[in-house]
């Protein structure tokens, strides 16, 4: 048993040791942390520097992309220092800035998603009434306040988390996670399941409340409407979509495999899932936005091939 004046840092066991195979996952690991860097920064430039994209939906999609960068920002760089390591040790202070990060991150991508389609419900539902309704104030206030909101909703589990009396410092997964710390307290963890509990609720259901009725809306627009409206719409959303399913598969699967025993699972599975939703949709949203939305991808081509 160990109290928590001796739990300075926290051993993670998901890691293997790979031999010399650790230089080949340094070497792809790497190269998904440059391919998600350089198309989200290569995006977010275009989209800044030509007037002709500053309209809400590319300026949702600008604020998607830097949280793209930001939650990669917390994974990559730690992974590429634990695969050379022989020792997967982490400090209890980097523990869990890193848990405020990935926690952020995954907030605040599914309030993006959620904000993205409530714009394209205002641009199929009133063309005509879009520009005063998504108005540049309305635009600021709604990806500021899902920025703040979405820190201070995960900033509040790692606050009550630190200070708790711990038992073990066991991390069964390649990055620090607050239900496996929380898990070993030998405290009362009576508020710290109430607040998961009251801020699980809020980061599910705020988005999904809103891209419902987003939907629920445009659908109604689409069936009633003419078939040129209906695959305009079609058009619209399907990036939107695919990207909305990608994210709640990802994090389907890594509520499931933290909550409950994985272990008949193979290792290197049981890995993937884990990270697949801060890999796959980093890797994913700029292919989706920068190929399917006509006006971002003529502006690359030109830009690229000027």
């Amino acid at each position: 048993m160990m109290n928590s004046t001796q739990v300075s840092y926290f051993i993670l066991t998901a890691y293997f040791d790979t031999g010399a195979f650790r230089y080949l996952y340094f070497v792809i690991i790497m190269v998904l942390y440059m391919l998600i860097v350089g198309s989200n920064v290569f995006l977010i430039v275009v989209i800044c520097m030509n007037r002709s994209l500053h309209e809400p939906m590319y300026l949702f999609l600008c604020s998607l992309f830097v949280n793209e960068l930001y939650g990669s920002t917390g994974l990559f760089p730690f992974l590429l220092l634990q695969v050379l390591s022989d020792i997967h040790t982490v400090s209890k202070a980097f523990c869990f800035l890193q848990i405020f990060c990935l926690y952020s991150y995954a907030t605040e991508e599914f309030f993006s998603l959620a904000i993205m389609s409530y714009d394209r419900y205002l641009a199929i539902c009133y063309p005509l009434q879009y520009n005063t309704r998504m108005t540049t104030h309305k635009i600021t206030v709604l990806i500021t306040v899902s920025w703040c909101f979405s820190s201070v909703l995960c900033l509040v589990p790692a606050a009550l988390s630190a200070p708790l009396q711990l038992c073990g410092n066991i991390i069964n997964k390649v990055y620090c996670d607050n239900y496996y710390i929380v898990r070993q307290s030998c405290a009362n963890i009576t508020v710290n399941n109430i607040y998961g509990l009251i801020g699980t609720t809020l980061a599910i259901s705020c988005p999904v409340t809103l891209i419902l009725f987003s939907y629920m809306k445009i659908l109604r627009v689409c069936f009633s409407g003419c078939k040129q409206s209906r695959q305009k719409a079609v058009s619209t959303c399907t990036p939107h979509l695919v990207s909305l399913l990608n994210f709640s598969f990802g994090a389907f699967f890594e509520i499931l495999q933290s909550r409950f025993n994985m272990s008949g699972l193979p290792n290197m599975l049981r890995i993937f899932l884990s990270v697949y939703w801060l890999t796959c949709q980093p890797l994913l949203n700029p292919v989706l936005y920068g190929l399917n939305v006509s006006n971002i991808r003529i502006t690359c081509e030109k830009m690229l091939f000027a």
